[in-house]
């Protein structure tokens, strides 16, 4: 029997409100209740749901759902970081993107979120000597999601991939904490150079829509990538760069891009 304090230990704030909103939904949209019973209120954590919402949408005629649910809850059972990774990135979506009002919202319909967790898993498959089931899970996030994350990429906490259309980030790739990214983004290599050539990217970076950030580069925390640049060469922290190939135009803006997201340069400090 527990004890108070082993009790304690036990509350998840983050999954008692995903319940919470998850039981309002259905009272406010009955005809999602299967959706969301099955999804979220039927599970008794928020790692077994996310194990069951993968294996859903991943499933083929080539791999079942059965198989693939039995992977994800082997992997958040062994290695409690995923769910730790996952709670970041619920939270960073809801506070970075004005269009998300619930945490239920990324689990059940928003494909960034569930293509970064599906990368997590399939990561974790790779560091565990079990690559190409990590390969499996590569091909079919990208097929089903539109996002092509290498499962040896390696991708802090925090994450916020919004819109997440046609993102590409290469197997050689880092990306710290709490970093924001849009649509079309590219972590890529610049030829057919084997070893370390992606993109090193740090904390609090802010990457925008249809930004290509190219080669064994390094970009600094705290730094801004205009829409539509072009990345070619390092960056400091604490910067704004735009353009094709990118040049440095000002200083970021404030001190946490990723949460702010701001992409307007009007107020980055124009150099000349």
């Amino acid at each position: 029997m527990l004890e108070p304090r082993d009790k304690l230990q036990t509350v998840d704030p983050v999954w008692s409100r995903i319940r919470d909103e998850g039981n309002k939904a259905v009272r406010d949209e009955p005809l999602l209740g299967g959706l969301i019973h099955s999804s979220l209120l039927h599970h008794p954590s928020l790692e077994r749901a996310l194990s069951y919402r993968m294996a859903l949408k991943l499933a083929s005629g080539e791999m079942s759902e059965q198989i693939l649910r039995e992977i994800g809850d082997e992997a958040y059972s062994t290695e409690p970081e995923l769910g730790a990774a996952a709670r970041a990135d619920l939270v960073a979506t809801l506070e970075r993107d004005p269009a998300c009002h619930r945490l239920l919202q990324p689990i059940l319909f928003f494909k960034g979120f569930q293509a970064m967790q599906a990368y997590r898993v399939g990561h974790w498959l790779w560091e565990n000597g079990r690559r190409d089931m990590a390969y499996f899970l590569q091909m079919r996030t990208s097929e089903v999601f539109g996002v092509d994350i290498h499962p040896a990429a390696r991708i802090g906490r925090g994450i916020m991939i919004d819109h997440a259309h046609s993102i590409v980030i290469g197997e050689t790739a880092v990306v710290g904490d709490n970093v924001s990214m849009l649509h079309a983004v590219t972590l890529g290599g610049t030829g057919k150079e084997d070893g370390d050539r992606h993109p090193k990217v740090g904390d609090c970076v802010l990457i925008g829509a249809g930004a290509k950030i190219l080669g064994n580069i390094a970009i600094g925390e705290c730094s801004r990538i205009a829409a539509g640049s072009v990345v070619l060469e390092s960056i400091p922290a604490h910067v704004t760069v735009a353009g094709v190939p990118a040049k440095i135009v000002g200083e970021a803006g404030c001190s946490q891009p990723s949460v702010s997201m701001d992409q307007m340069l009007c107020d980055c400090g124009l150099k000349e």
